[in-house]
């Protein structure tokens, strides 16, 4: 099998075989919770030697993985919320679903989860509040399915709404609790918390 490599059906090009490798190291994280390059190698029918000449170390490849996740959670997030909002427009609604859907995913996606780990953790809570962070923020925001400037926010104040839901993230993420609200019970204490600061301070 290997002779003929990737298990006989060889990617296109360096890039579509840079998405089999990563996709296939995202599936090996989701099953066992860590992986290796021999071990992707394996599966997907190629010698290490053909792994490495993309990712030169295993670290680099659990790494590529984290960012490769963290790049869908950014696109699921926005139709999580769209759809979620169902029209409504409820920017209050949009910042609590936002901050949840965020925090549940990076605790439970064992890609997401490697930049909470020990080592890493500093470094990925101090990018949170970035401020190339903040302009991503800002242009997830943008997209979903509210109207910011009507309800009061110019493009400053939905910036800085961003910075912080993303403290808000950071702590949350910092300490958890004990015991750590999760699902509903996490809504609802930062309905709670955070939308009454985009509903004129009513809950």
């Amino acid at each position: 099998m290997r002779s003929h490599g990737w298990s006989g059906q060889p990617p296109a090009d360096a890039s579509e075989a840079r998405r089999r490798i990563l996709d296939a190291t995202r599936t090996r994280l989701s099953s066992t919770g860590t992986t290796s390059i021999s071990e992707i190698a394996d599966l997907l029918g190629v010698t290490r030697q053909t792994v490495y000449r993309h990712f030169p170390t295993t670290e680099d490849l659990l790494n590529a993985a984290s960012l490769d996740a963290a790049g869908d959670l950014e696109r699921q997030l926005i139709a999580h919320v769209v759809k979620h909002l169902d029209g409504s427009g409820d920017g209050a609604e949009a910042a609590v679903e936002a901050v949840a859907y965020v925090y549940e995913h990076l605790r439970d996606d064992p890609a997401l989860n490697r930049l909470l780990a020990p080592g890493q953790i500093s470094t990925t809570l101090a990018g949170l509040t970035a401020p190339s962070s903040i302009a991503l923020g800002g242009k997830l925001l943008a997209g979903l399915g509210v109207d910011w400037s009507t309800g009061g926010l110019a493009e400053d104040d939905q910036l800085e709404l961003v910075e912080h839901l993303l403290r808000t993230l950071q702590s949350l993420v910092l300490d958890p609790g004990d015991p750590e609200r999760t699902g509903e019970e996490l809504r609802a204490y930062l309905r709670r918390w955070v939308a009454p600061a985009l509903r004129g301070g009513t809950a």
